[in-house]
């Protein structure tokens, strides 16, 4: 669960709605322009399967509300769950310090998306310009050295302190693992996973 302390609060400038938000061309008189939908052939994507369309749209309403424009939408299939990857220009302020912005608006986003539902729930992970799914592989990598490193030294192996969804790619990457077992420990923001061999 994310709590309000996960984020980091910055002020403000005082003329923030007076300047032009980087990548949000506007219309004269009229509000941002609406991001693209995607269809960009990437690597791992696939064109949107007709029940990921709804979560595309609000997507791209949510963008045009942040005054992100110039973007595309395109969807990826991931060992770790359905992306959603944004790319366009000056997206650093979607990212936000050390993903954190990416994260709040990945939670904001995922409830909006199962308001309502009792079943049958689904998750995406919005990311931009890739760096969730960097992020993903490094985390992989680092549990994969703590595992090498339990194992070597029979020793419980703490790793640094991460977000909800980062500690779920670390749970995940070694779930099938006979060799060691994962628990989170701590409270937020300095909840950790911890990989103990067995």
């Amino acid at each position: 669960m994310l709590y309000e302390d996960d984020y980091e609060f910055e002020e403000q400038p005082a003329n923030l709605k007076d300047r032009a938000v980087p990548g949000a061309p506007r219309r004269p008189g009229g509000p941002p322009r609406r991001p693209r939908a995607g269809g960009r052939s990437t690597p791992g994507s696939r064109e949107f399967p007709d029940d990921a369309k709804p979560a595309r749209d609000l997507l791209i309403d949510i963008l045009a509300r942040m005054g992100i424009g110039g973007t595309q939408i395109t969807y990826l299939a991931r060992p770790e769950g359905e992306y959603l990857e944004i790319t366009g220009p000056d997206l650093a302020m979607l990212i936000g310090r050390h993903g954190n912005t990416l994260e709040a608006l990945n939670l904001i986003f995922n409830n909006m998306i199962n308001v309502g539902v009792r079943s049958n729930r689904r998750y995406y992970t919005i990311d931009a310009e890739g760096y969730r799914a960097r992020r993903a592989d490094q985390l992989k990598e680092v549990a994969f050295a703590a595992l090498e490193q339990a194992q070597r030294e029979k020793a419980p192996q703490k790793l640094e302190p991460m977000l909800p969804s980062e500690r779920k790619i670390v749970h995940l990457a070694l779930a099938d693992n006979p060799a060691v077992r994962t628990e989170s420990e701590g409270e937020e923001p300095e909840r950790r996973v911890v990989i103990f061999p067995r």
